[in-house]
């Protein structure tokens, strides 16, 4: 993942899928501020899984969600917002 400043961003899903390792892979674009338009890679260890764990399990349902993604110490963190 390319390194971008702590913070919290608002972010979009692009593109998700499940990848050979079984892990979920998603790409979020960051959808205001300076980083508008940023693409960022993530791994499904960096997703947070809410109590209603449905759309992360399958990654096409998280194409298009908005949701939030924190930077701290150089670690993301991505919530989707669930619909």
């Amino acid at each position: 993942m390319e390194m971008i400043p702590d913070g919290t961003y608002d972010v979009i899903v692009v593109d998700a899928e499940s990848g050979d390792d079984g892990d979920l892979h998603i790409e979020v674009t960051i959808s205001l501020g300076p980083r508008v338009g940023d693409v960022i890679r993530l791994r499904g260890r960096h997703v947070e899984r809410g109590s209603d764990a449905g759309p992360t399990e399958d990654p096409y349902a998280l194409l298009g969600v908005p949701g939030t993604l924190r930077v701290r110490a150089g670690q993301p963190s991505f919530r989707p917002e669930i619909r």
